[in-house]
């Protein structure tokens, strides 16, 4: 498994603490969640490999034998490191504290009780055109969620009723599982099944919920999309998942961008990018051309004798966020007319006539190579 480089999974140095370690995967498990790109196959690939290199560097054990072969290639260290185990991840077993921390709403499992009754987030996908994702703009979302009832303040229980406790996890809301595993035995705590966490059960149901502690309703959300949003980007409107039951906090609704692709503008992070097509008097001669812009349009200048392919950065005319502002770049390609008449085609052949080879470095290189190799000019017949 050393031929795995787990050091680069997580984009840590080999020196990294484990605080920095930590750190990396806490945030490379936040972009690759799951929850945040379902039926998505590379994502969910990219989470396993995140959490079989964690797996590995935050046990200092398991990290010192991988290090070993990974400075011994083929060889074995004293533990016998093989990267047994290590491929098998399922679930969120051995990451608990991580993801109680900071994949709470999305199911993972928390290790208290009260996070444990937090309802559940809700998803929603929402389509920006291009120019609203890159300036910003303001949405109105309606979907369907569970609403705490308002019969029963959403406890789930009769007014004037009361609780008794659990009888299987004894009002903890958790239980306790022990598993032996290859590299000894791991204790796991789940949610109690029986009271949904809550350590107490209904003994009198509300009759309006029938002790849920929610009814179903719609609901209608505005929301601003910040400048700058990009592909499977999102943001998170707390309080506005779904309702707990027996009285827990809300979850929270997560908005996620979907950007449609633009006829023009191509982007990567901040910076954009444009195929300029320029007549061939202009790659020759030089001239201005209208670029398009986010907000307008503005005049560049195209010197003279631009060969077809060259890029040319205009510094702050990307997408403007508040980390920043980016640039763009232009990537000219000269248009070489296919069709000439009589004339234009002299016209062509007594200009390329007068055209001295040493004006055009790419040209004078290929030729000097040609007539070294196989004695012969490849712009001669």
């Amino acid at each position: 498994m050393a031929n795995k480089n787990y050091y680069e999974t997580l984009g840590v140095d080999k020196k990294a603490s484990e605080a920095d370690i930590k750190s990396a995967y806490r945030k490379l498990a936040k972009m690759y969640h799951p929850d945040l790109h379902p039926n998505d196959e590379a994502a969910a690939a990219k989470f396993k490999e995140i959490n079989e290199a964690y797996e590995v560097l935050s046990d200092q054990q398991k990290r010192a034998a991988y290090d070993y072969e990974l400075e011994h290639p083929g060889a074995r260290s004293g533990g016998g490191f093989s990267g047994a185990g290590f491929g098998g991840f399922s679930g969120f077993g051995g990451f608990g504290d991580i993801f109680s921390d900071i994949f709470s709403g999305f199911g993972g499992g928390s290790s208290s009780r009260a996070a444990d009754t937090q309802g559940e987030d809700i998803q929603k996908e929402v389509v920006l055109s291009f120019l609203d994702a890159a300036k910003g703009c303001t949405k109105e979302l309606r979907y369907f969620r569970n609403e705490p009832c308002p019969s029963c303040g959403g406890t789930g229980a009769k007014n004037g009723t009361a609780y008794k406790t659990c009888d299987r996890c004894k009002g903890s809301g958790q239980i306790r599982y022990t598993q032996d595993t290859l590299f000894g035995r791991t204790i796991r705590m789940a949610t109690c099944d029986e009271c949904g966490g809550t350590g107490k059960k209904i003994t009198e149901p509300c009759p309006d919920c029938r002790g849920k502690g929610y009814v179903r309703r719609e609901t209608t959300v505005t929301f601003t999309v910040p400048a700058g949003a990009d592909n499977n980007s999102y943001l998170r409107k707390k309080g506005f998942g779904q309702a707990s039951a027996h009285g827990g906090p809300p979850g929270d609704l997560i908005v996620i961008f979907r950007v449609e692709p633009h006829k023009i503008f191509k982007r990567k992070d901040r910076d954009l990018y444009v195929d300029l097509p320029v007549s061939f008097r202009t790659a020759a001669l030089g001239g201005k051309v209208r670029v398009p812009g986010i907000d307008e349009t503005f005049e560049y200048t195209i010197p003279e004798g631009t060969q077809s392919g060259t890029v040319f950065c205009v510094r702050g005319r990307g997408i403007k966020t508040r980390n920043g502002t980016g640039n763009m770049y232009l990537t000219v390609f000269v248009e070489v007319p296919s069709k000439l008449s009589r004339e234009q085609k002299r016209a062509v052949e007594q200009m390329d006539e007068g055209l001295d080879i040493r004006q055009s470095s790419r040209m004078r290189a290929f030729r000097d190579n040609m007539q070294a190799m196989y004695g012969v000019d490849p712009y001669r017949s």
